[in-house]
Formats: structure tokens, C-alpha cells, sequence
């Protein structure tokens, strides 16, 4: 459901919406990681094997080292935290319990058309991960319960919550976008919290303000429950998140791509829309008013 159109898993004790039962090999190394008490270097190497599963039985620690930015001992002691002797040992786990062939060679295409493909292959990840609907119902129905609703993105999540907060104010009637940091941030969750706010909606994407941890932070102690959209299930923000729904972003350019973080945040929109009983309504009602303003150009 949507509108400006004609009507017709847990990490850190956080909810991340990792498909129960899905036997892809980005659910397998998912389920392989949780439970663990990661360090943020660590984090960064279990996303990076999340977002190349096909490929991480076939590298080496120095390929991995470089795939997730950081040295070759801590890919080896990544390994030893996860209960292994070494990363040999965890490749070999990997290609006995997750068989796959390599990955097609990409070497054909050019930058442009890598970024292309990877954030395709971030698509195809969280159409695994949507596999189980049931942690984005979840949200929905605290979406649509919280009066008002408070969505929060700040720098390069800015857009992904104004882009949210938009459509998401055709359907429900009190919806506060929080997307300027500064020391008025608090005032404005305090004063949704007065007027009945239940939840609090979270874009959160590298490179992840200091700001936004210690906003979320604030928000839960205020009584608010937290629903985080981030790039990773080991995101900085998943400590401060009650529920946290994970999709990956690109990285093969100077500017990360967030086409899955988009699409997601829509998809909440389409669980928050339906349980909101006069949603359609309200889209119907917009659409009236739309044509008597001469809105849209046809």
C-alpha cells in the first residue's frame, strides 16, 4: 500500500529478522554468528562474510582480511572467537555445512556495473531474509500502534526517514520526522513521549553517528520501544535496539548505495499500512484531494 499513486534472530539480545529455517548460505554464517559477543572489528568481518556468503568458503584470511578492511590476525582471531582453532578451521566448517559453488567471476564488468551487482546481490539477501515476515509484522504493528510516531535518521540516513516519514504520513495520522541532530533532539522525543508515543523508528547507516547511538539510547530509557533499520545485524546501534531488521548497503563506490535499506523501510510501510484499519481510506481521501488541487500531472 503506498500513496502519490491511484488507489485500486537475535545479536546482543536484539531481534534482527534472520530467516528461521532458510538454507541459504547468508542464513547459515547468520545463525553461525549469533550468540557471540563480537568485537566492532569482528562485526565488520561477520558482515562482510554475510554479504560475500557464496564466497567465503573459497578465501583466504588475507582475501577476507582485505574484503572487510582490516588485518589478516584479526580475521585469525575473528576465527578463534568463534570457537575455532584458527580461520582454516572455520573455512572448513563453512564448506562442510554450507556447500556452494563459487560465485560467478565478475571480472567482465566494469565499476559502475559491480555496483550494479552487488546491490543486487543485497536485494537477493534481504528477499531471504523476508523469507520469515514475521519480525517486519512485528514492527508494522508497533509502527501503527505508536501515537505519534517518531522516525529518526540522521547524515546519511537522513533521507532513508524523510522518505519513510512521507509516505508514512498519508496513512498515519501523527508522524514526527526527527532527521537534524543537535541538542534539541531529546526535547523533541521527550515531547512525543508526553503525547503518547509507543515506538521509535530508526534508519541507521555507516558511517553511524555517535549521535544516533546515544539518541536510541535516550529514547529506550524514555520508555520508547526501538525499531532500527541498519546495514548489519552487527551494526553499533543493535545494542540500543529492541528490534533491529538488517539490510545491507553498497560499498563499491565512493558513496555507499542504500537501495535495500530503501526498500525495506517501504515494505514496513505496507506492514504498518495494514494494520492501520483506515489506511485506505486515508489514501482514498488523498487521492480526492489530490485531483481537486491538480496535484500531479497525468
Amino acid at each position: 500500500m503506498s500513496a502519490d499513486r491511484t488507489t485500486s534472530g537475535t545479536a546482543h539480545g536484539v531481534s534482527h529478522g534472520a530467516p528461521h529455517g532458510a538454507d541459504s548460505p547468508a542464513a547459515r554464517l547468520q545463525a553461525l554468528f549469533e550468540g557471540h559477543r563480537l568485537t566492532p572489528t569482528q562485526r565488520r568481518i561477520a558482515h562482510s562474510m554475510v554479504r560475500r556468503a557464496a564466497d567465503v568458503p573459497f578465501l583466504s584470511s588475507v582475501e577476507l582480511a582485505e574484503l572487510a578492511g582490516v588485518s589478516q590476525p584479526s580475521v585469525t582471531r575473528f576465527a578463534v572467537a568463534l570457537g575455532f582453532d584458527g580461520y582454516p578451521a572455520l573455512r572448513r566448517h563453512l564448506r562442510e555445512v554450507a556447500p556452494v559453488e563459487p560465485a560467478a567471476d565478475a571480472g567482465s564488468y566494469n565499476e559502475y556495473q559491480q555496483a550494479v551487482e552487488a546491490e543486487i546481490e543485497n536485494l537477493r539477501h534481504l528477499a531471504e531474509v523476508l523469507a520469515d515476515p514475521r519480525p517486519v509484522q512485528k514492527a508494522g504493528r508497533l509502527l501503527a500502534a505508536s501515537r505519534p510516531l517518531p522516525v529518526l535518521g540522521l547524515r546519511a540516513a537522513a533521507s532513508q526517514a524523510y522518505g519513510f516519514a512521507y509516505f508514512a504520513a498519508k496513512v498515519h495520522p501523527d508522524v514526527r520526522l526527527l532527521h537534524e541532530g543537535g541538542t534539541m533532539i531529546h526535547d523533541r522525543i521527550d515531547a512525543a513521549v508526553r503525547a503518547g508515543a509507543s515506538t521509535l523508528l530508526c534508519f541507521a547507516l555507516p558511517r553511524h553517528p555517535r549521535e544516533v547511538v546515544d539518541t536510541l539510547a535516550y529514547a529506550k530509557e524514555a520508555g520508547l520501544t526501538v525499531v532500527t533499520v541498519a546495514d548489519s545485524a552487527f551494526a553499533p546501534v543493535a545494542k540500543v535496539s529492541d528490534l533491529l531488521l538488517p539490510a545491507a548497503v553498497g560499498t563499491g563506490l565512493a558513496f555507499d548505495t542504500a537501495c535495500a535499506p530503501m526498500l525495506l523501510g517501504r515494505v514496513l510501510l505496507e506492514a504498518m499500512a495494514d494494520d492501520l484499519p483506515d489506511a485506505q481510506a486515508r489514501l482514498e481521501e488523498f487521492d480526492a484531494r489530490a485531483a481537486a488541487r491538480g496535484l500531479f500531472v497525468e
